[in-house]
Parts: C-alpha cells; structure tokens; sequence
C-alpha cells in the first residue's frame, strides 16, 4: 500500500502559518479548529499540517503563535530545542506514519537555554545537574557562532535553529529521505518575543 500524499505541499503549510502568524502580530487571531465539531472530528485520527519542533519556553506557545487548533500541529518541545533520541522518535513518528509535509525548527530570542550555553563558552564554567546536558547539546550551535564572529545571544538563537535543522537532517534517514523526495521541508525559524513575528531564517527543501 503505497504512501497517501498530504493535502498540503511544503510551501502551503508554511503559507498557512504565515498568515496565522500575521494574524497573531496584527491582534487578529481567528482562533480556528477549536469547537466542539472540530474535538469529534478528529476522535479517530489526525492529519497535521506540520510539525513544529521548538523550544519549551513558556511564551513560545506554537499554536498561539500561528493561529491554529485542534489537530493542526503536531508539536515537540524541549528546551533549547535540544535533540535527542525521544525527539528524534517523535519527529520520525510525525514524518513517517503522518506525512506531516513540513517541519518548523522553533527557537526565540532571550532563550534561557541557548543564554546558558554562550555563558559557558565565555566562562569555562559547566552548569549544574542536567541542565549540563542542554548546554553541552547546543554548545556545537554556539560555536560554530563564534567562529563567525557572533557572541550575542539573539543571534547565536539564529545559528542554532540553522544548525539544529541540518543535524535533524544528518541523524534521522527519515526526516532526510522525506526532504530529498520533496515530501516534506525543514525550516528554521527565530520568534520575536516583543513583536510576536516569526521569521524564516534557514530552510532545507523547496517551500
């Protein structure tokens, strides 16, 4: 039995959250897909949109963000948007068996996590307990900033959404056989905390 082709294209979805971002930015949410309707409609089964993998903190509400509802997005948190072995699983899941047609890289600006990482760069001093591990999965992101010359936070954010879509790309054979056929995209995406603006910052595949 062969795979059911998603209804929406990679750029599509990226459209569709586009424009629910607009919306957010401009205070006109619409609030979709979240009535008693649409609960029982998807009693039985799910057909995101996308696949937004992002970081935990608690301002960076994905389906507020983009205007979504029930069954829209199929949502993975962690904070920093570290990677693991649980994160890869959900994402494949998502890929796989969904055919989710895109993945959204979700980072913001202050980010605690990434906040911690460049402070241990500059101070050689490790956190405590298993904030350690955060720090030591987005350090690969904070240096390849400083190698180019960024020591800010906001923009090590960026070069860590950016390195974070390749190494999804690298350690899952789904996640990148799904982008070389097209099926899906993966995008890197940064979220202003004062303006509420998502913005495109890397992307891998056509949208």
């Amino acid at each position: 039995m062969g795979r059911v082709p998603h209804s929406l294209t990679p750029a599509q979805a990226w459209q569709l959250l586009r424009d629910g971002n607009q919306r957010f930015v401009d205070g006109m949410s619409s609030h979709p897909n979240q009535d008693s309707a649409r609960r029982a409609e998807l009693v039985e089964t799910q057909n995101p949109v996308c696949v937004i993998f992002g970081c935990s903190d608690s301002r960076l509400a994905a389906e507020i963000i983009f205007d979504l509802g029930l069954g829209d997005a199929f949502v993975v948190r962690s904070a920093g948007h570290v990677i693991d072995e649980a994160v890869l699983g959900s994402l494949e899941y998502a890929i796989e068996p969904l055919n989710v047609p895109l993945i959204v890289v979700l980072g913001h600006d202050s980010c605690g996590a990434v906040t911690a990482s460049v402070e241990a760069y500059e101070t050689g001093e490790m956190p405590q307990g298993f904030v350690r591990d955060l720090v030591e999965r987005i350090m690969p992101s904070v240096l390849t900033a400083q190698r180019n010359g960024i020591t800010d936070v906001d923009n090590t954010v960026v070069e860590h959404a950016k390195q974070t879509g390749g190494r999804l790309l690298e350690t899952s054979q789904i996640i990148a056989k799904a982008v070389e056929e097209g099926r899906t995209a993966v995008l890197g995406v940064c979220y202003h905390l004062a303006e509420g603006k998502a913005e495109l910052v890397s992307k891998i595949g056509e949208v």
